[in-house]
């Protein structure tokens, strides 16, 4: 059984587990973002974890296409606060950015867990890191949000990325962070067209075969309105039967905005199958 060790907390992942997002941001594409409002960022994941989740996801960055950057300060203003008022709950929490200041700042505030679009690769980003017991989530983006899908092209999108995610790994393991603190997230949506999508769940069995955990975000995603013609509020479902699929080709984190309605799934799914719930 993998266990991923995550700053204090050890996850045994014989059962897929639900990581609630909670964007912290004004402009979040899902249209669920908070801002600075600390107290109903509380709330929210407060309601998360009541719901099942079994780690919440902070983000202070919005890393939609075409979003703008924001400053350090401003992005360490948003989420320092609320990773210091979540750090001594009973679930990891997870802060998703790609500056090295904000994950050494977060680290330092309790955080479990360093989700990063960039995959560590920029100047300090393995160095504020390195030293912590945190896992850190190595996702693969092409290009760079603000104009990430204005043009994606691969000759062979499952061996890119899953050669560009192996790459990243060793990078890590050259500087000395253990295995067992490593998850990949194949970063559907983030420099990828409707097919390269499509082409990467169908060879999701491939990412988990690297033996490491594979965490999948696609919840509310443009793949998802694309395949339904839904709007983003309006995703749910599709956002759902997205994440069992995950789950059934052994992704063992899902990240999701929906976490009732996903915990739902699961829980029919593991009676069916009878995977430890």
């Amino acid at each position: 059984m993998q266990v991923l060790r995550c700053g204090r907390f050890r996850l045994e992942l014989d059962r897929p587990h639900i990581m609630a997002i909670v964007n912290v941001t004004p402009d979040s594409f899902s249209g669920d973002g908070l801002g600075r409002d600390l107290d109903t960022a509380t709330r929210r994941a407060q309601a998360a974890v009541d719901a099942g989740a079994d780690l919440l996801d902070i983000g202070g960055e919005s890393t939609r296409p075409g979003s703008e950057p924001v400053s350090e300060q401003e992005e360490l203003d948003r989420v320092i606060p609320l990773v210091e008022r979540l750090a001594d709950w009973s679930v990891p929490v997870s802060v998703d950015t790609f500056k090295p200041t904000v994950m050494r700042e977060s680290l330092r505030a309790g955080a479990s867990l360093i989700n990063d679009i960039n995959a560590f690769r920029a100047p300090g980003a393995i160095d504020a890191v390195r030293d912590s017991e945190a896992a850190l989530c190595v996702m693969h983006m092409q290009g760079e949000p603000r104009g990430m899908q204005s043009d994606p092209r691969y000759d062979d999108v499952v061996a890119e990325v899953l050669e560009f995610l192996n790459d990243c790994v060793r990078a890590l393991a050259d500087k000395g962070v253990d295995r067992d603190r490593i998850l990949l997230d194949p970063g559907f949506g983030f420099g990828k067209t409707l097919e390269h999508n499509l082409a990467l769940f169908r060879a999701l069995d491939r990412f988990v075969g690297q033996d490491y955990p594979v965490l999948v975000g696609v919840s509310r995603k443009s793949m998802i309105g694309a395949i339904t013609g839904r709007a983003v509020g309006e995703r749910v479902h599709g956002s759902v039967a997205a994440a069992l699929i995950a789950v059934e080709r052994g992704a063992r984190i899902v990240r999701v905005h929906d976490v009732a309605a996903t915990r739902d799934a699961l829980k029919v799914w593991q009676a069916v199958t009878g995977v430890p719930a």
